[in-house]
């Protein structure tokens, strides 16, 4: 099998529209941005404990809560429960909600799917602020580019 190089990813664009893609992503689902790529870093992790969370989010800033909100919010599920004898720690998974999230923003990053443009399924569309107007601009950009 061929090794990737940097220019087989720079010829893929991928990274192109990735901060208006992100940036669709965390309003649509209640997320920040650390939340987002931190699920990204964990799915590419796979089963992961309490451990390897805490050290996914070296790289971000504090946030105490953030654990909670996701497991409450069932972007991260428990895969095996401890039982306190011969497994000590539980471990998680992203669940299906984050999985297909992480599936579809790929899809759009490739340019197999566009991002949503009706106010039911992006809320970005009603343009309740000026930043949600110059999003709009941005994401008709990104739809219309093929080159992606």
């Amino acid at each position: 099998m061929k090794r990737l190089e940097a220019e087989d990813i720079k010829s893929l664009n991928l990274l192109k529209h990735y901060r208006i893609i992100r940036k669709w992503v965390c309003k649509n689902n209640g997320l920040t941005d650390a939340e987002f790529e931190l699920l990204v870093y964990l799915d590419c992790v796979d089963m992961f404990t309490i451990n390897d969370f805490k050290m996914g989010t070296y790289s971000y800033s504090w946030n105490t809560r953030r654990w909670s909100k996701l497991v409450a919010d069932d972007w991260i599920v428990i895969w095996r429960k401890r039982n306190r004898t011969n497994q000590k720690y539980n471990i998680y998974k992203i669940s299906f909600k984050g999985k297909q999230l992480i599936k579809r923003v790929y899809r759009i990053m490739l340019g197999e799917e566009d991002i949503p443009t009706s106010e039911r399924r992006n809320k970005i569309m009603k343009g309740t602020t000026y930043i949600d107007k110059v999003m709009q601009t941005s994401i008709y950009n990104v739809n219309n580019d093929k080159n992606r």
